[in-house]
């Protein structure tokens, strides 16, 4: 629909969505920074949605029930901004507009999730968003099931351009979507025609409805500046039983000199062009001077969401004592009490059998042990159930048939999963948690940084995690992984040595509320090296000392998983020489990093001790603790990789890169 036909047909909606437009335009040239043209080319629709479907209480911002509005296409997070201001949202007062961009202000540059309860997700990095989404929608699937109609019914709705459709993610997220028969999740493809680089021809030739429809989505094509088609749209997508893609012909930076092309992509701040498309918009007002009249419109949506959550409220609190204060919790993010007692059990029963067994299956029978009472919990695996061992007994499967299942198949998709797991995290009311093998965190790396970035408490459970899975070989034993992952800032990474251990980091992990967590877990079999139970999660304070020097000490070995039993050995090799060794075994090396001074002191003391570091991965990270803390710089050492590995059993491997207990003992008694 043109501007003119737009504007005698539905005036009281033209000046609505001129309010997102002049906006946006008027924060942009505040910051002389900024993408113009996505918000102003999809103000219809936002308008729209927000006025006629979307259900939110701008009071009640984190309300459990409500829907869910993602911005895939966060560059457009003048959009997201803009409606939040008009419709009343305490967060985002004209002064936030006003400071766009700036240090300190809810305004960044892209949608962050951490600033404000009004931003779903932190988004971006295109394609995040979507994949999210589905996270989103699986949530809401799993908790109506869980808890009811009256208590969980909503839908997740996203805004979603070309550049997030071209992102590989998206196509990962899209076909689980479809096969997963998500319903309630409702994408608008923004089709501008636009890309940074120019029309969207220059690279892509992709017929996206058919490609959703392929997927198993319902698609409906729009004129995506026509409120009658958007409203009528967005209703029939509602009552499909497929997730639906609403195709949504736009201009972008519509009625600017930047019209439909990639200069309306970004900033527009020529002053000229700003009047003019004032002037087109028949918006006679100052920068940033939104008319009563219109803000009080907008501001009527939010006050109708009002009244549907005090509606919810008295659902809430028809259900049973138990059943109240169990949705309560799940949605603050609590453990329930009995994890900790729960763990306690299974430590000592385990310290009494000490089974050798690889730490993934030591996972699977920790997670036997409390996913039957912690009902939040979401697993899954990509593709790899029967080698991540992230299926609990109990476990059914999350489908299209049973929405009460709560284990997923993913498939081979380590990104979407991961992307996914994001989604179910910040929805609230589940613990997600997800498998693959270590090396293949490569492909889920941008949604594992995100969750850092987002502090929330996804858990990724990584498996194979070293040179020890064997004769699959280099392209499958990471060596570098363990290094990225510690490199992220706020992720907790845990490589237990044993069964003691995996319990432990799985109790850290299920209590985390802004961290998340990677769980590196051996293929090959690990013996106990816990068989003494203790009542402390040793593991919480990131490192400790396993056994003591019997004699003056002259070594500290500092090991994690896998290689804590070889320390052990080399150990034994050294006191039998006389030497003093202590053996540290160290699964978090964040948590360490958080003891005070006194604690890492009593376990990495100053003084004569030579330190060596032991790992099947590179050393990058380790010489904190082999050079610092007032450790003697030429006094210490690093046993691991240097290389890619190689195709061999496992012993072997271990044998030609020389980390084994004579290759450590010898590397000790060279240094003293």
């Amino acid at each position: 629909m043109e501007i003119e036909k737009l504007r005698k047909l539905h005036p009281q909606h033209w000046e609505k969505a001129n309010a997102i437009r002049v906006l946006t335009l008027d924060a942009v040239a505040a910051a002389n920074s900024g993408h113009s043209g996505m918000p102003i080319g999809m103000a219809d629709v936002a308008t729209i949605l927000f006025e006629k479907h979307l259900k939110f209480s701008t009071a009640q911002p984190n309300w459990p029930d409500r829907d869910r509005f993602i911005l895939s296409a966060g560059h457009g997070s003048m959009l997201l901004y803009s409606v939040a201001y008009l419709c009343g949202y305490a967060d985002f007062d004209i002064d936030q507009l006003k400071n766009f961009r700036q240090l300190g202000k809810k305004t960044a540059g892209h949608p962050e999730n951490f600033l404000s309860d009004v931003i779903e997700t932190t988004t971006g990095p295109l394609g995040q968003g979507i994949a999210n989404s589905v996270g989103f929608a699986i949530a809401e699937e799993s908790l109506r099931a869980r808890f009811g109609q009256n208590i969980i019914d909503h839908h997740t709705f996203v805004i979603a351009g070309d550049g997030c459709l071209m992102e590989g993610v998206s196509q990962e997220a899209i076909s689980l979507a479809g096969h997963l028969r998500l319903h309630k999740l409702i994408v608008f493809w923004d089709n501008n025609n636009i890309t940074i680089d120019g029309t969207v021809d220059l690279t892509d030739s992709t017929d996206q409805k058919t490609r959703f429809e392929a997927s198993g989505w319902e698609v409906i094509e729009i004129d995506g500046h026509d409120p009658e088609e958007i409203d009528s749209a967005i209703s029939a997508a509602k009552k499909s039983e497929k997730p639906t893609m609403i195709a949504c012909k736009t201009h972008i930076a519509i009625g600017t000199a930047a019209q439909d092309t990639s200069k309306g992509h970004g900033a527009l701040t020529d002053p000229e062009l700003i009047k003019d498309a004032r002037e087109v918009y028949q918006w006679s007002h100052k920068p940033f001077d939104i008319p009563k009249s219109i803000k009080e419109q907008w501001e009527q949506a939010g006050l109708e969401g009002d009244k549907a959550f005090q509606r919810w409220r008295s659902h809430l609190e028809s259900l049973s004592n138990s059943k109240r204060k169990e949705f309560e919790r799940i949605f603050s993010g609590d453990a329930p009490k009995k994890l900790t007692s729960a763990i306690r059990k299974f430590k000592k029963e385990s310290s009494a059998a000490s089974p050798t067994i690889a730490t993934r299956k030591s996972s699977e029978l920790t997670l036997n042990a409390i996913n039957s009472f912690m009902q939040e919990t979401i697993g899954g695996s990509a593709d790899l159930t029967g080698s991540n061992n992230t299926k609990s007994n109990d476990m059914k499967i999350f489908d299209k048939n049973n929405r009460k299942g709560r284990y997923i198949h993913y498939g081979i998709r380590e990104h979407a999963m991961a992307a996914a797991m994001n989604g179910m995290a910040l929805h609230g009311g589940i613990r997600p948690y997800g498998g693959t093998f270590m090396c293949f965190t490569d492909y889920a790396r941008p949604a594992m940084r995100l969750a850092a970035l987002m502090k929330i408490p996804t858990i990724f459970v990584m498996t194979h995690d070293s040179i020890g899975l064997g004769e699959d070989g280099p392209t499958h034993q990471p060596v570098e992984h363990l290094a990225i992952s510690r490199s992220t800032p706020n992720t907790l990474v845990f490589r237990p040595a044993d069964t003691i251990e995996t319990a432990e980091c799985w109790e850290i992990a299920l209590s985390m509320k802004n961290t998340p967590s990677v769980l590196a877990l051996s293929r090959q079999n690990l013996p106990t090296v816990r068989q003494k139970h203790q009542f402390a999660n040793l593991v919480s304070k990131g490192a400790y000392i396993l056994e003591e020097a019997s004699k003056n000490r002259r070594v500290i070995l500092i090991a994690t998983g896998s290689e804590v039993s070889i320390a052990l050995q080399a150990r034994e090799l050294l006191e039998d020489k006389g030497i003093g060794t202590r053996v540290v075994s160290m699964p978090c090396m964040e948590l360490f990093s958080q003891q005070d001074e006194t604690y890492k002191r009593r376990i990495l003391p100053a003084g004569q001790a030579i330190r060596i570091g032991i790992e099947a991965g590179v050393r990058t990270g380790w010489d904190e603790w082999l050079l610092g803390h007032r450790a003697r710089a030429n006094k210490s050492s690093f046993v691991g990789m240097k290389s890619f590995g190689a195709s061999a059993p496992a012993e072997v491997l271990f044998n030609h890169f020389g980390i084994t207990p004579d290759r450590i003992a010898s590397e000790a008694i060279s240094l003293l």
